[in-house]
């Protein structure tokens, strides 16, 4: 029998992803920023956010961009940017109490479409399933965090195998 395509490994993240993704900017469609908002919010709650540098570096947003969405999450009252007392150059990321009690009504959101997803699975699988996800990204996001290198090319930080090249036949001159 021919596997079905969801049965590739990149195939079937994605589906998942997507999934979550539509599900997840439905619920924080009203927050600044969507769910990169949501998830800046998270990170400021969690007290994880640190400065607005090491924040865009952690989500992958660019810079500028990240100043328009602290900007904008700022001025709804969610976060605000405080001097950081080991380096006054810096700013830390802080949410507000309205953020905070805001993050929390978002987040039992989120968790519920959590659960709807991973309703497919036996309640034993899915805390299996979510711990082995958690592990694999921390993995990532530490490799993420080394300094240069080649990392890149491998998100997991194993040795990546030498790339194949494949090559064009020669057509034979008519």
């Amino acid at each position: 029998m021919t596997p079905l395509l969801e049965d590739d490994f990149g195939f079937a993240i994605g589906v998942i992803f997507r999934a979550y993704a539509r599900a997840v900017e439905a619920t924080v469609a009203d927050l600044p920023g969507g769910p990169r908002g949501y998830f800046i919010l998270a990170a400021a709650v969690r007290g994880e956010a640190g400065s607005q540098r090491f924040l865009a570096d952690r989500l992958g947003v660019d810079r500028t961009m990240m100043t328009y969405l602290l900007d904008d999450l700022e001025e709804a009252g969610l976060v605000e940017r405080k001097p950081d007392p080991a380096d006054r150059r810096s700013r830390q990321i802080i949410a507000t109490p309205h953020g905070a009690e805001l993050w929390k009504a978002l987040h039992a959101e989120v968790d519920e479409i959590d659960r709807r997803l991973l309703s497919a699975l036996p309640e034993e699988s899915q805390t299996a399933f979510r711990d082995m996800l958690y592990a694999i990204a921390r993995q990532v996001s530490a490799n993420e965090q080394k300094p240069t290198g080649d990392r890149a090319a491998d998100p997991a930080g194993a040795e990546t195998p030498a790339r194949v090249t494949r090559r064009r036949r020669a057509r034979p001159n008519a």
